[in-house]
């Protein structure tokens, strides 16, 4: 299989002819796009467009209640909760919108040793965490890519009483095949990196110097990683540097690329907005700002252009805007972020946040956030059983699309949440989340409350990490 080098399937003019096309379409038109997205058999990207014109609200309202029918179908009532692990500041590049770009004095740098790597896993780990994201900027002091290689292992090896971390995710700059051989070796759960802009114009202007001034080599990225072995794989959009709804049928083209060349698009899709950064003027005062309705609309717009790919929010966002968007689409989201390195620590030792990438939305803790949701009839899920039974990539797909894989997810979505209870939630969060495990299970068909059910005992039994 032949490797893209070029970002030849990112069309800017299908893009536009796509657009331009979609705001002639009239109301019948979209409501017959809304019907086929109820098919969950994903969205073309012309559909996308035709989507993406909307601006009557009663076509909004029926956006919306579309995008709710999906993911209720598809997800139930799970989010899946993870934490960012910052490991380091250092960065090589000079991008306008980040407080990590090289030409930013303006930040304090910094690169967690292992012990302090360790100390941070612990810190989330004794929270409640099972599943972290690891950050790390475009550059890696004295060790190179090894010391990425070291943090994994080390998050991997911390133990703190009956927890530890079983899934860690990888955000770093984009590798080679040698490199991404290696990361598959150190057993990552998905490679996420993000596009940040498909605008080639705008890409440029936003980036300065440095190695990720490439874009063909940071869109092919995903092509390295899969065809190295690593089967799940995560994109995304920075919104905010360029419009939108461009944005949006960039990131189809994407997945269609993604689909046609290994048989599966991204494990999932991300959608940060700019927030205020130190020393980025550009990220206090977005280009192309997305108003908080748009907003929605574009999650909704993806929840049933890509129905089975899950959509992460981060702690960018308001606690208002993260509630108004699980029903929407969203169905991974972190909890109580901090996005400097050492940033978990500091805020043990009553530290002021120093050296962070930007400005949080949501400072609320994962207990907090925790209650909130299951308060609103979520269920917080730390499951991490499909990627250690090797439901990845196309396999977990092949469960998915026919609605088999809530076999799997919702008992282990409950037990997960009540080892969680168990463990580490304050009392007020575990009355609240006992009530709706038991509010779940009666909902459930038979079998799957019999599963789910003998789960969620052994767990009160005193088992750990238990899960179908």
């Amino acid at each position: 299989m032949a490797i893209a080098e070029k970002a030849t399937f990112i069309d800017e003019a299908e893009i536009g002819r796509a657009l331009e096309t979609g705001l002639r379409r009239g109301v019948g038109e979209v409501r017959e796009v809304l019907v086929k997205a109820l098919e969950m058999k994903g969205l073309s990207m012309e559909d996308v467009a035709v989507l993406a014109s909307i601006s009557d609200p009663d076509l909004l309202g029926e956006l919306f209640t579309a995008a709710r029918r999906v993911k209720e179908h598809i997800y139930g009532r799970r989010l899946v909760i993870f934490a960012p692990l910052y490991v380091s500041n250092f960065c090589g590049n000079d991008c306008t919108y980040c407080a990590f770009r090289l030409r930013n004095k303006d930040v304090k740098r910094r690169a967690l040793t292992q012990d302090e790597v360790s100390n941070e896993a612990r810190i989330l780990v004794e929270s409640g965490h099972k599943r972290v994201l690891l950050v790390a900027g475009e550059s890696y002091p004295n060790e190179g890519f090894e010391y990425v290689l070291k943090c994994i292992d080390s998050i991997y090896k911390t133990k703190s009483g009956p927890g530890e971390i079983r899934r860690v995710n990888v955000n770093v700059a984009p590798l080679g095949m040698d490199e991404f051989h290696a990361l598959k070796d150190a057993k990552i759960g998905t490679y996420q990196l993000f596009q940040e802009t498909y605008h080639r114009e705008t890409y440029s202007r936003v980036h300065l110097v440095g190695k990720k001034r490439d874009f063909d080599w940071r869109v092919t990225v995903m092509d390295r990683a899969m065809s190295a072995g690593i089967q799940d794989v995560g994109i995304g959009v920075l919104f905010g540097l360029w419009d939108w709804r461009f944005e949006v049928l960039a990131l189809m083209q994407h997945v269609r690329h993604l689909e046609q060349t290994f048989g599966v698009g991204p494990h999932t899709i991300s959608v940060p907005r700019l927030e205020p950064a130190i020393g980025s003027e550009i990220a206090t005062h977005p280009p192309k700002p997305v108003a908080d309705i748009e907003f929605r609309k574009l999650v909704a717009i993806m929840r049933l252009a890509v129905p089975y790919t899950g959509i992460i929010l981060s702690t960018r966002e308001t606690a208002v805007i993260r509630r108004e968007t699980f029903a929407l689409g969203v169905s991974q989201i972190s909890a109580g972020s901090r996005t400097n390195p050492g940033g978990y620590a500091e805020e043990e030792g009553g530290i002021t946040e120093d050296g962070q990438q930007f400005s949080l939305g949501d400072h609320r803790s994962l207990d907090e956030v925790v209650r909130d949701i299951a308060g609103l009839g979520y269920v917080p899920s730390f499951c991490t059983g499909c990627y250690r039974l090797g439901r990845v990539g196309k396999d977990f797909m092949d469960l998915a699309k026919p609605g088999d894989i809530r076999m799997h997810c919702d008992p282990n979505a409950l037990s997960s949440f009540e080892e969680y209870l168990s463990d580490y939630a304050s009392q007020e969060t575990r009355a609240v989340g006992e009530r709706l495990i038991n509010d779940t299970l009666a909902t459930m068909d038979p079998k799957s409350r019999d599963v789910s059910r003998k789960l969620v005992e052994r767990v009160r039994l005193g088992k750990r990490d238990v899960f179908v």
